[in-house]
């Protein structure tokens, strides 16, 4: 696994590209009830994984502030950038932006099949009713609207696959996983949503590649970083070695 990346770092945040495989914070975990592993099994379970509340916590101190200051979340096999207030006053502005969308968030994927030169899913989002922790296109469910861009096709092994660049317009649990499954686009290696695993990649291909924003100061910021080494050594095992972000 590799380590925690500090991209950058001022007096009131940081802006961190967490690795897949980690926990962004504890809120994220829970067991299905029906789970049929023993509570011991599943405090093992818990005390093995790896949480990025804790890297914060263990670098900077417990300031007391909530999740330790991480203001929005990845899912564990997600890698990607994630933002981090030093302060109660950054926290409360971060949190406030997400709310209203004015956080931009960009993703670099890889899909099974041909995908559209460029398109727009909107399509409401809810939890499965019937598989833990998988959720769907469901009419009930909450707005979700992802935009995307075909930046590549690749052939491999007689079968067509797509790189995409995502404009995330919300935040919805798997929403960029659900999404593309639907259109039967399923994200290379993602076993819960029907993705064809490709070389040794055991998560689903999915990086969050750019953030951006205007801070406190009214200034504009970007932040970039590049898809962690399991990514880069999928697309060198496909035949494609660049990607511009």
């Amino acid at each position: 696994m590799e380590e925690v990346q500090i991209i950058f770092e001022d007096k009131n945040y940081l802006v961190v590209n967490k690795p897949a495989g980690i926990v962004t914070t504890r809120e994220n975990f829970q067991f299905p009830k029906n789970n049929f592993q023993t509570n011991s099994k599943k405090q093992k379970t818990i005390s093995n994984l790896i949480y990025l509340e804790d890297w914060i916590r263990e670098k900077y101190g417990d300031r007391g502030l909530r999740r330790q200051g991480i203001a929005h979340r990845l899912d564990k096999g997600t890698s990607g950038l994630v933002l981090v207030a030093k302060t109660e006053e950054y926290l409360d502005y971060f949190l406030g932006l997400f709310k209203t969308r004015k956080i931009h968030k960009k993703y670099i994927a890889m899909v099974c099949g041909e995908a559209s030169f460029w398109g727009s899913i909107n399509m409401p989002i809810g939890r499965n009713g019937h598989i833990f922790g998988k959720f769907g296109v469901r009419i009930e469910g909450k707005n979700a609207l992802t935009l995307f861009e075909r930046i590549a096709s690749i052939n491999y092994e007689s079968k067509k696959f797509s790189l995409v660049k995502i404009d995330l317009k919300t935040g919805r649990t798997h929403q960029i996983r659900v999404h593309f499954a639907y259109l039967g686009w399923p994200l290379v290696s993602d076993r819960i949503y029907g993705g064809k695993m490709v070389g040794k990649l055991t998560r689903p291909f999915l990086h969050s590649c750019e953030i951006s924003f205007i801070d406190m100061e009214g200034k504009g910021v970007v932040y970039k970083s590049e898809p962690d080494i399991d990514l880069k050594n999928t697309l060198k095992l496909m035949g494609y070695k660049t990607i511009k972000n």
